[in-house]
């Protein structure tokens, strides 16, 4: 086994190895497009639906037939018929749809059912449950549109799903429902996803769509100058809702918005918007920090606090690569032990991605902030600044002056944000006797207005 597969292997299993732990025993809702099982990307799916769900993650797959239904329709000579962004479901169209659902479940059930030889999850068993989980009412006559066979959900079985989850099952879900006496309606798969994903209280709601996420410019041409909005807070997704005219097709920016917001209103922590087009979507979205897709959330993930003694190990893990290389002085865990409660972090789902120390010299006023780290990850992205304005705010507290930093390689960097250099002697007295003059470290001071 090749020395490079080692040396990138181990830092990335240990990457995603917190993940993992987070996840176990969570509810993710997937919402599957069905122009991505038109795209051939069925098989690709059940297998990192099957690697998600072996790391004891509980899954409701919800799937789309829209396209499906269009192919039975041209099938029959029938034209395909929408308004204000949903199917018009005639007695044809509900044949069709019928037909197409029974044949997709069909498909997806086959694709878990395979052993999934030469994948990751070969030999193993993915137990695939379907029900009639689902109680839908009609959507009726809107501005004059009859929509005939077309449903909304009225209520979903919750306690059956969770039951059925307990087993260790995968539940699958069409998008059909039946009124109480038993008459069919066809809903979205946007809408059965997010309100099953409101009534198990789900961890996530996640969308396997035709379109790559929420652009930083809506409406603007995709590409690199206008890369997706990975993390979308729920009050900004809100806004960019009330701007965006009334969706009619997916490419619609409020097209699979919309649900997500509703979700996120309504206690789903975190709701998902993923390609299908990239392979590995599912797990580049769930177990690489920053994600492949658009992720809307009540409040921002990372979360800015101070340390406790449960954050030692953390912060040793993040700091360590730069003592080892020498842009940071080396700390023993009795140190960071000692002094934790002079450490502020910026976390994300659990993980330290920033840390920086308080050490405040009261006598003359000022405060060094020692030990800024942010871990490659998620550099580039403010955890820097935000750390620092953090510092800067418990200095302002105490009635300091100024802040200070040592350091040998990130002068620039603090230049940038109002540091000056001083020599060393305008250190406080109880620093400058443990200044490393071997070390020749750069001190730089702020001035706190």
């Amino acid at each position: 086994m090749s020395a490079v597969f080692n040396f990138t292997f181990v830092p990335w299993f240990r990457s995603v190895a917190p993940y993992i732990h987070k996840f176990r025993n969570q509810t993710f809702v997937l919402g599957v497009c069905g122009e991505a099982i038109a795209a051939g990307k069925l098989q690709a799916l059940a297998q990192d639906i099957a690697l998600v769900q072996s790391m004891g993650v509980r899954i409701v797959l919800v799937h789309g037939f829209r396209p499906q239904v269009n192919e039975q329709l041209r099938a029959k000579g029938h034209e395909a018929r929408y308004s204000h962004g949903m199917r018009i479901t005639d007695e044809v169209a509900l044949d069709c749809a019928q037909e197409a659902a029974g044949q997709l479940r069909y498909e997806i059930e086959a694709a878990f059912s395979m052993g999934l030889p030469n994948t990751p999850m070969a030999g193993a068993t993915v137990r695939v449950i379907s029900g009639n989980f689902l109680t839908a009412r009609p959507v009726g006559i809107v501005d004059g549109v009859d929509f005939q066979h077309s449903g909304l959900v009225r209520k979903v079985d919750a306690g059956g799903i969770k039951r059925t989850l307990d087993m260790g099952a995968l539940v699958l879900l069409s998008p059909f429902g039946f009124s109480p006496t038993g008459e069919a309606f066809n809903l979205t798969m946007e809408e059965v996803a997010t309100s099953v994903a409101i009534a198990l209280k789900a961890d996530k709601l996640v969308f396997v769509t035709e379109i790559s996420g929420i652009r930083l410019r809506p409406g603007e041409p995709e590409g690199d100058d206008n890369p997706v909005d990975t993390e979308l807070p729920l009050e900004a997704a809100e806004a960019l809702l009330r701007q965006s005219p009334a969706p009619q097709q997916p490419s619609d920016t409020a097209f699979y918005l919309q649900h997500c917001v509703k979700a996120c209103k309504a206690g789903v922590e975190r709701s998902h918007i993923v390609p299908f087009a990239v392979d590995g979507s599912l797990l580049l979205e769930f177990y690489v920090h920053d994600g492949i897709g658009t992720m809307v959330v009540d409040e921002k993930l990372e979360n800015l606090r101070e340390a406790t003694a449960d954050d030692v190990g953390g912060i040793l893990q993040l700091i360590e690569p730069f003592e080892r290389d020498g842009t940071l002085v080396k700390r023993s865990r009795t140190e960071i032990e000692s002094d934790i409660g002079n450490y502020t972090i910026i976390e994300h789902d659990g993980v330290i991605f920033g840390c920086a120390a308080f050490h405040p010299h009261p006598e003359a006023h000022t405060a060094e902030m020692a030990a800024l780290t942010v871990s490659p990850l998620s550099q580039g992205q403010g955890d820097g600044e935000k750390l620092l304005k953090r510092i800067e705010q418990r200095a302002r507290s105490q009635g300091f002056d100024s802040i200070f930093v040592l350091t040998t390689r990130t002068m620039h960097w603090f230049l940038k944000r109002g540091f000056e250099p001083v020599p060393p002697e305008w250190l406080p007295q109880a620093r400058l006797r443990k200044y490393n003059w071997d070390r020749k470290s750069q001190v730089l001071v702020k001035k706190l207005a």
